[in-house]
């Protein structure tokens, strides 16, 4: 069992671990990634960084890889 901790998904805590990456995180709890032009929600869809579906802003750094990228204690994602 990994380390339990918090990340701060659009600004609300969000009970996290290292084995979990932000895109699983996200679909877990059911957040939208993104939005698609229509206004559809969006979520990541090949889970190996080729679709580009699972961009979110990770600490202010925008068009990160959900999918690649493994949550870490006190992260911040943004999801617009």
């Amino acid at each position: 069992m990994s380390e339990v901790f918090t990340v701060f998904v659009n600004g609300q805590p969000v009970t996290a671990g290292a084995e979990i990456t932000v895109a699983a995180l996200l679909l877990r709890e059911r957040i939208a990634n993104r939005r698609s032009c229509s206004g559809q929600p969006r979520a990541a869809f090949c889970g190996m960084g080729v679709c580009m579906e699972c961009r979110v802003t990770i600490d202010g750094t925008a068009h990160c890889l959900g999918c690649m990228t493994y949550c870490r204690p006190g992260m911040k994602i943004t999801t617009p």
